[in-house]
């Protein structure tokens, strides 16, 4: 940012010259802020919406340390993926590949998922 320098009008109030780069870069800085007011309240209405939905503080925590949503479920309800693939009737291997997202999980391997974690599927659909 380049200096920016204040005036007074001959009535008293403080005007800030600043260049044109900085100015645009404020407008820039406000649009960007618009856009994240928007999406957040977009996201707060489908919460309203749907507020069972939502899910638990602690797999949100496990969320922001970077873990994918199925494995934060998992840690969550305390289960090794061994124990949730026996449940779920699929193989380790398989749960993990989902867990990683190099697999997609057909509807009834997630719907079994659901079942063996007692979730709703559309938390991990």
């Amino acid at each position: 940012m380049s200096e920016i320098q204040i005036i007074r009008s001959p009535t008293g109030e403080e005007l800030v010259v600043l260049s044109r780069a900085d100015y645009d870069a404020l407008i820039a800085a406000r649009d960007e802020d618009d856009d994240d007011v928007a999406i957040y309240d977009a996201r707060k209405a489908e919460l309203a919406e749907k507020p069972k939905a939502m899910l638990p503080p602690e797999v949100s925590a496990l969320l922001l340390r970077g873990d994918s949503r199925l494995k934060a479920i998992r840690r969550w309800r305390d289960m090794t993926q061994s124990e949730l693939a026996s449940r779920a009737g699929i193989g380790q291997g398989f749960l993990s590949e989902i867990e990683a997202g190099h697999k997609a999980g057909a509807r009834d391997t997630l719907e079994a998922l659901a079942t063996a974690l007692d979730i709703p599927l559309d938390w991990i659909a």
